[in-house]
């Protein structure tokens, strides 16, 4: 569904993807994770064609995105929903018409199917009496929740995650990781995630993607990716207190 092949990106002086090769395959929880300035978001970013690559090609469903024309691009973005880092909600906006807009600014859609579409996705992520209230009166769980309801609000066949459990408390990271897999499970919707968080990305992915000073160190499922004797992925492991022994070690032995 997405495939990088030998893409190459460098910002100044400094190379931010080397040669990069990957795929995504269709319904995969593809996370991507490293160290900051490892190159995850400028992934993204090239996903999305807010970015372009110096060299190598980038294909959603087997169609290279490089030098897309107006048009074709808007069709290419029409395939995606986002959830950005901070949600990027609209303050004067309360949730109900935050989740609207996407629907209001690209369809012509009436109000009374509009509404019906945007409680529907509001009762999924357990919203359903946050619809009159304004960003600032909910938690940063629920702007979260609220976030990932517009990204889907249009039925897209992928999902990006920029960092999606960043400043949320333990608990409240866990039922992000929940939303995310029943996004999978329920809709069948591609996933593609950034994270720092190694326990929400062994949590929800089907494959684990680590870049290291712009190139991929490893790219595994999540057993895989724990199993792995690459020197960085160990070091990245054990800095947040994931080793071979604990709830990991049933992993290790399936």
């Amino acid at each position: 569904m997405i495939r990088f092949d030998k893409v190459t990106k460098v910002l100044g002086r400094k190379i931010v993807l080397d040669a990069v090769d990957f795929e995504v395959g269709k319904g995969e929880t593809f996370v991507v994770v490293g160290l900051s300035g490892a190159g995850k978001s400028v992934t993204l970013k090239h996903m999305i064609r807010l970015m372009r690559p110096d060299s190598g090609e980038v294909s959603i469903d087997g169609k290279i995105i490089n030098d897309l024309g107006r048009m074709a691009l808007q069709e290419l973005r029409s395939k995606f929903g986002v959830l950005f880092q901070s949600s990027a909600l609209l303050q004067w906006m309360d949730v109900f018409d935050n989740v609207a807009l996407p629907l209001r600014e690209h369809t012509k859609m009436p109000e009374k199917e509009i509404k019906r579409l945007v409680d529907e996705k509001l009762e999924l992520l357990s919203l359903g009496d946050a619809g009159s209230k304004l960003p600032s009166d909910i938690s940063g769980g629920m702007q979260k929740r609220a976030g990932l309801a517009r990204a889907i609000i249009m039925n897209p066949e992928i999902v990006l995650y920029d960092e999606p459990t960043s400043g949320l408390d333990p608990v409240t990271s866990r039922r992000i990781d929940e939303l995310i897999v029943n996004m999978r499970e329920q809709l069948g919707i591609t996933s593609v995630v950034v994270t720092h968080d190694l326990h929400s990305a062994l949590a929800i992915g089907t494959k684990i993607m680590m870049l290291h000073e712009g190139r991929i160190v490893e790219n595994a499922t999540p057993v895989d990716f724990i199993r792995s004797k690459n020197s960085t992925v160990q070091s990245f492991l054990e800095s947040q207190y994931i080793t071979k022994k604990g709830k990991w070690e049933g992993m290790l032995n399936e």
